[in-house]
Order: C-alpha cells, then sequence, then structure tokens
C-alpha cells in the first residue's frame, strides 16, 4: 500500500513531480503517482481524494501550474499533509502558482515548497512520515550527512586546486 500520493495536473509536469518520486524511492518510501486534472476531471478528482485515506496515503504530493487548484483542493478533502509543488510557468513563472498555493483560506493548510521543488517535496514527505518510523528518521539523517560530505569533499577539492583550476 502507497504511502504518499503524487498527483499533478498535467505530463508536462513530470520533470519535477519525477524528482519528488526518485526522493521516496531512494529513501524506501512506497507511493503512486497519477495525472489528475481538477478542473477537467473534477469527479475523477474527487473520488481521488476522498479516496485516498482508504488507500492508505499518509502524505498527497500535488504539483499545479498557473492557477493550482489541485493542492489546495486536496488539502479540502484529504484530512492529512498536503504538500503543494508550484510549476514554473511561461506567463509569469511561476510566480502565479506560487501564490495559488500558498494563498489558501484559513483552514486549510498547504504545505508549499519553492517553485519546480519535487526534491524538497518527496524530503518534506519523507520528514512527515519519519516522525513515527525511526528507520526512516535514520535514512534521513543519513542523507543529511552525505549531502554534508560531498559539500566538505567539494571544499577540500577547491582548496587543493584553487578557483582558477576548479571543475566539478
Amino acid at each position: 500500500m502507497a504511502q504518499v500520493g503524487i498527483v499533478m495536473g498535467s505530463d508536462s509536469d513530470m520533470p519535477v513531480m519525477a524528482k519528488a518520486a526518485d526522493i521516496l524511492d531512494k529513501l524506501g518510501i512506497s507511493y503512486e503517482m497519477t495525472i489528475l486534472s481538477a478542473h477537467r476531471e473534477p469527479e475523477e478528482f474527487f473520488a481521488y481524494a476522498k479516496g485516498a485515506e482508504a488507500k492508505g496515503f499518509k502524505v498527497i504530493i500535488a504539483g499545479a501550474g498557473m492557477a493550482a487548484h489541485l493542492p489546495g483542493m486536496c488539502a479540502a478533502i484529504f484530512p492529512m499533509p498536503v504538500i503543494g509543488i508550484p510549476m514554473h510557468t511561461t506567463s509569469l513563472g511561476g510566480r502565479d502558482s506560487l501564490y495559488s498555493i500558498v494563498q489558501m483560506p484559513s483552514g486549510i493548510p498547504v504545505a508549499t515548497v519553492a517553485i519546480n521543488g519535487g526534491v524538497n517535496a518527496g524530503l518534506l514527505a519523507a520528514k512527515i512520515l519519519a516522525t513515527s518510523d525511526e528507520a526512516l528518521l535514520q535514512k534521513l539523517k543519513d542523507y543529511s550527512e552525505n549531502m554534508k560530505q560531498e559539500v566538505q569533499a567539494k571544499d577540500r577539492k577547491l582548496r587543493e586546486v584553487g578557483y582558477k583550476n576548479y571543475t566539478k
């Protein structure tokens, strides 16, 4: 049974949403990924959001662009945490998506990550799940330690070769 629902309004969101899925894969967290339009498929959307708890989802990650109603509507129906990913848009650079997701009315919270923030959405979902899973918490600590070691290795290389000779 999947612990996380990943839902997007269009397949054009896939590159960003796949980053959330990749993090969940690395951490051993089960998920189900769906393309579903709240505007073009309202009946199917309501069935998805109403059935998410029964499917075993503990968190939903919802990505949306432009009007970005998908995360907020999920949060209005699904009783557990929803993480919204605002998508970059050509017209307003994703600010329209960001404002639509972050400006939810009182009583309908949506945790919101950066524009195109798939990695952070996956990590936030993992951190939510880790509040009741010691093994997952350790995986997150290991993930953080690996990031730290990567930065330190880059710093050592910079000090060894100097900035003029530094290449990735």
